[in-house]
C-alpha cells in the first residue's frame, strides 16, 4: 500500500463527518466568520441629570493649573483607533492644556504617538507657550498601523519623561487609547507606576475596558476617563489632580463630589436560534445517525454597569431656583441665567414682577359678549382676568376688581370690590357666562353705563375715592359712536384702558385717548405678555412731563432731502406729541424749535409762545426744506442763538436739546454737541434709520444719550423713553452760569448759590445788558463789533429776567 493511500485510509479511520444540508454549512460558516469578532465591545459613557451635565461643563471651564508638573500625552495611533477617534483623542488633548499654565518652570508638555513603535511627537521642554503646544498638538499626523500599548511603555521606561525633570517634579503620564493593545501592557504599566507616575487611561472608540484598568493607577474610578465626552472627561482628570494636592484649580467654592453613573457594554453574545436534521456517520461504513442539531445566532447588546464618578462641582447660578412661578431657571455660563416664564411674567426679570398693586384703584373689566366675539376670545378675556388678579392682588393690595360684560347691554356679573380673597374671586370669574354671543357689539353705551353705575352709586369723593379704571377687552369694532361716550366716561375721572387685537387698535386709541393707554396683543400667548404692562398703566398717574420742574427745551428736526417731507411729517407729530406732556408757560416749561437742511431756521424761539397751545400750532407750521443738511451747523446756530439769555433762554434752569435725525450729515456734529454739552446744556439724539451709523454714536456723547428707532412710523412707541430721559435731565443739579446770562463779555459769577455779572468797561445793569457812553465806551464797541442782523444793545434786554432759577 502506498504512503498516499495508507494515508487517506488512516484519515477515514481516525475522522469522522458531518453531513448536512447546505443551509446548515452556511449557518457553520456564519459562526466560524463570528468566532473573530470579539467577544465583548466595551463602551464607558457617564450618566448623569442634564443639570449636573451642565455644572460639569461650566466646572471645566474654570479649572487652571498652575503647579510645577511634567504631563506627557502618549496617543493611541493605530488602525484600530482609526482617523476620527484619533482627532477626537487630539481635540481632548487640546481640551486640557486649555487649563494649563504652560510655561518651562511651571507646567510643561510633551507628547508621544504610539501604533507599530513609539514616535516622539515633541518633548516636554521643546515648547513654552499654551499656543505653541496647541498647535503642535493640532498637527499631528495619524500614522497607522498595529496597537503596541507595550512597547511605548518600555520606550518610556528606558528613555523616561523626554525633555522632563528630575524626580522631584511630578509626572502625569495620560494614555489615549482604546485599549486593543496587540501584546502585553501589564508589566511596563506597573513599573510605570511604582516609579510614581500617574497614569490616566482616556477611552476612545469601543475600549477594551479590562486594559484601561490595567493601564491606570488607582483607585481605577479617578484614573479611568472617555475622551468621547471631552468636557466631562477633562473635569474628572483635573478633579483627581486636585484631589492628589498635584493641581490646585478651582475656586474655594467648588467641590470634587462622587455621583452615580452608569458605564455601557456593547456585548456580542450567542443565542439559541432552534435545531435542524443533520447525518452523522463515518466514510468507511454505510451506517448513517440522523439526528436534531442546534444552531445558533449571534446578537449585540448594551448591558449597564454601576459605577461612582469623581467630578469637580461648582455652585451654579440656578442653585437658588431663582425663577418663581413656575419659571424654568436655564444657567448661562458661570454665573448667568435666563429664565423661562409663563406668559404672564414673560416681561420680568426671575418671573416675579412685583405686580401687587400698591395704589389705590378700582377696576372694572369690560369684556365683550356680543355676535362679533367669538367664545375662544370670550375665555381668553376671561382667563386674562384670572391671571390678573392672581398676579396682582397680594396681601397688601389696595385694589379691587370687578367684571362687566356686554353686547347690547351691559351686565354687571362681578361688581367691583365684592370679593377681597382671591380664590373666591377666581371662581366667581369661572361662572361669567359667554351669553351666546348674540346681539349687536355697542361699546360706546357700555362705556356710558360703565361710567354711570360701574363702580356703586355711593361712590367716594375727593381724596377719599381710589382711582377708577375701566379696562376695555374686544376684538370687535363697535356698532356705536364711541368718541362721546369716552368723552364722558373720562371727565368723570375714569381712566380707560383698552387691550385688544390689531383690527381694533384705533379704536381703542379713540376710546382712551393716547396710543399709551392702549396693549395690543397678536395672539392667544402675547394677551398674557400685557398683563405687567396693565399693571404699570393702572399705577401711573400719565401726568404731564417734567410738570413740577423749570426746563428750557429745543427740538432740532433733520429737515433735509434725506428725510423727506412724509417722514417729516412723522417727525412734526412725534414732538407735538412729546410737547403736549409739558405744562407750556413763563414759569415752568419753555420750548423752542429748530430745523435745518439747505439752511438753519429757527422755527420759533424758547420765549415765542407762552401756552402749549400755540407751540402744538407752530410745530405744525414748522417748514420741510429740503437740501443736504449738516448736524454740526445746526448744533452751532443753537449754540449761538438759541440757547443764550438775550433770545430767551433763562438764567439757572435746566435746558436740553432734542435731535431727531434720520443720520445724514451727521459727521461734523460730534465737536458742536460737545460744545453745547460743556456749557450745561444736555443733547439727546433721536436716531431714525434699520442702522445706526458710528457719526451718531459719537454725537450721543461719552453718556450714550441716544434712542435709536428703526423708521420713521416707529418714533410714537419711543415716547416714554424720550420723556423719562427729559425729566431725568430736568432734575440734574444747574450751574447757573452755563450759559451765561452776562451780555456786553461780563462775566458771571457764582454767588450764594446764585450768580451775578461783573460787567466790562462800558457794561451796566444786572446782565451788563447796558452800555454807557464813557470815554472808554468806543474801544469796548471796536472791540466786540455787532454781527450783522442782530439786535442792538438796547434791544437784547431779556423779555423776563426774573430771579434765577424759575
Amino acid at each position: 500500500m502506498g504512503p498516499r493511500h495508507q494515508s487517506a485510509e488512516s484519515r477515514g479511520a481516525d475522522r469522522s463527518y458531518v453531513k448536512m444540508p447546505s443551509f446548515l454549512l452556511l449557518e457553520a460558516l456564519c459562526l466560524f466568520l463570528f468566532a473573530g469578532v470579539p467577544p465583548s465591545l466595551p463602551l464607558q459613557e457617564v450618566h448623569v441629570s442634564q443639570e449636573t451635565i451642565g455644572k460639569i461643563s461650566a466646572a471645566s471651564k474654570m479649572m487652571w493649573c498652575s503647579a510645577v508638573v511634567d504631563i506627557l500625552f502618549l496617543i493611541d495611533g493605530s488602525h484600530s483607533v482609526g482617523k476620527g477617534s484619533f482627532e477626537r483623542s487630539k481635540h481632548f488633548a487640546i481640551t486640557v492644556c486649555d487649563a494649563l499654565d504652560i510655561n518651562l518652570r511651571k507646567v510643561r508638555v510633551g507628547a508621544v504617538q504610539f501604533s507599530s513603535a513609539p514616535r516622539l511627537e515633541f518633548p516636554l521642554d521643546a515648547f513654552s507657550t499654551q499656543q505653541e503646544v496647541k498647535a503642535k498638538i493640532k498637527g499631528m499626523v495619524f500614522k497607522g498601523g498595529r496597537t503596541e500599548t507595550g512597547h511605548a511603555l518600555k520606550y518610556l521606561l528606558r528613555k523616561g519623561f523626554p525633555g522632563g525633570r528630575n524626580a522631584s517634579v511630578p509626572q502625569v503620564l495620560v494614555i489615549v487609547t482604546d485599549g486593543r493593545s496587540q501584546g502585553h501592557v501589564a508589566l511596563p504599566a506597573k513599573q510605570l507606576k511604582q516609579r510614581g507616575v500617574a497614569v490616566f487611561a482616556v477611552g476612545v472608540r469601543f475600549p477594551r475596558w479590562e486594559e484601561l484598568h490595567t493601564l491606570a493607577s488607582e483607585p481605577w474610578e479617578q484614573h479611568i476617563l472617555m475622551a468621547e465626552q471631552v468636557e466631562d472627561a477633562a473635569n474628572g482628570l483635573f478633579s483627581t489632580l486636585s484631589g492628589s494636592a498635584i493641581c490646585t484649580i478651582t475656586s474655594p467654592d467648588c467641590k470634587v463630589q462622587p455621583h452615580p453613573c452608569q458605564r455601557k457594554t456593547l456585548e456580542t453574545v450567542r443565542e439559541l436560534a432552534g435545531h435542524a436534521p443533520c447525518w452523522r456517520g463515518s466514510r468507511g461504513t454505510d451506517a448513517m445517525l440522523a439526528a436534531l442539531c442546534p444552531f445558533s445566532s449571534w446578537k449585540r447588546v448594551f448591558l449597564t454597569h454601576p459605577a461612582t464618578c469623581h467630578r469637580t462641582i461648582c455652585p451654579g447660578p440656578c442653585d437658588s431656583q431663582p425663577c418663581q412661578n413656575g419659571g424654568t431657571c436655564v444657567p448661562e455660563g458661570l454665573d448667568r441665567y435666563h429664565c423661562l416664564c409663563p406668559p404672564a411674567f414673560g416681561g420680568e426679570a426671575d418671573c416675579a414682577p412685583k405686580l401687587s398693586l400698591e395704589c389705590r384703584v378700582d377696576v372694572l373689566f369690560l369684556l365683550a359678549g356680543s355676535a362679533g366675539t367669538t367664545p375662544e376670545g370670550f375665555l381668553r378675556a376671561k382667563a386674562f382676568v384670572k391671571r390678573f388678579a392672581q398676579a396682582a392682588l397680594g396681601e397688601d393690595s389696595r385694589a379691587r376688581i370687578g367684571v362687566a360684560r356686554y353686547a347690547a347691554e351691559l351686565a354687571l356679573a362681578v361688581p367691583v370690590g365684592e370679593y377681597q380673597d382671591v380664590p373666591d374671586l377666581v371662581r366667581s370669574l369661572d361662572a361669567v357666562p359667554f351669553g351666546g354671543g348674540g346681539g349687536a357689539t355697542l361699546t360706546g353705551s357700555a362705556l356710558r353705563q360703565a361710567a354711570e353705575r360701574g363702580f356703586g352709586s355711593a361712590a367716594r369723593t375727593g381724596q377719599d375715592r381710589p382711582r377708577r379704571a375701566v379696562v376695555l377687552m374686544t376684538e370687535a369694532r363697535s356698532q356705536d359712536e364711541v368718541a362721546g361716550p369716552a368723552r364722558f366716561a373720562r371727565a368723570r375721572e375714569l381712566l380707560l384702558l383698552g387691550v385688544g387685537s390689531e383690527a381694533v387698535r384705533a379704536e381703542l386709541e379713540e376710546i382712551t385717548g393716547s396710543p399709551e393707554r392702549v396693549m395690543v396683543y397678536t395672539g392667544p400667548q402675547d394677551l398674557f405678555s400685557q398683563i405687567p404692562k396693565l399693571h404699570g398703566k393702572l399705577c401711573s398717574r400719565q401726568r404731564p412731563g417734567c410738570q413740577a420742574q423749570s426746563l428750557d427745551l429745543v427740538f432740532m428736526l433733520d429737515a433735509s432731502a434725506s428725510v423727506g417731507p412724509e417722514n417729516f411729517a412723522q417727525m412734526q407729530s412725534f414732538v407735538r406729541s412729546c410737547a403736549l406732556q409739558f405744562d407750556v408757560n413763563p414759569d415752568v416749561t419753555q420750548i423752542g424749535l429748530v430745523v435745518y437742511g439747505a439752511r438753519v431756521q429757527t422755527a420759533f424761539r424758547l420765549d415765542t409762545h407762552l401756552t402749549r397751545a400755540a407751540v402744538l400750532r407752530a410745530m405744525s407750521q414748522a417748514p420741510y426744506l429740503g437740501g443736504a443738511g449738516s448736524t454740526g451747523m445746526a448744533l452751532l446756530h443753537i449754540y449761538d442763538k438759541v440757547m443764550v439769555v438775550h433770545k430767551g433762554a433763562r438764567p439757572g434752569v435746566p435746558k436740553a436739546v432734542v435731535v431727531v435725525t434720520g443720520g445724514s450729515g451727521a459727521e461734523d456734529a460730534a465737536v458742536p454737541a460737545q460744545k453745547l454739552r460743556d456749557n450745561g446744556v444736555s443733547v439727546l439724539v433721536v436716531g431714525v434709520g434699520p442702522v445706526l451709523t458710528e457719526a451718531l454714536r459719537r454725537l450721543a456723547g461719552p453718556r450714550d444719550s441716544l434712542i435709536h428707532v428703526a423708521a420713521y412710523e416707529d418714533l410714537r412707541h419711543h415716547q416714554d423713553m424720550l420723556m423719562e430721559w427729559i425729566c431725568q435731565e430736568a432734575k440734574r443739579p444747574v450751574n447757573p452760569c452755563r450759559p451765561s446770562p452776562c451780555l456786553n463779555k461780563g462775566t458771571c459769577v457764582l454767588h450764594d448759590g446764585s450768580y451775578r455779572c461783573e460787567c466790562r468797561a462800558g457794561g451796566e445793569g444786572p446782565h451788563c445788558e447796558r452800555r454807557t457812553l464813557r470815554g472808554d465806551a468806543p474801544r469796548i464797541r471796536g472791540s466786540s463789533p455787532e454781527p450783522a442782523g442782530e439786535q442792538q444793545p438796547s434791544q437784547l434786554l431779556p423779555r423776563r429776567p426774573g430771579p434765577p432759577g424759575r
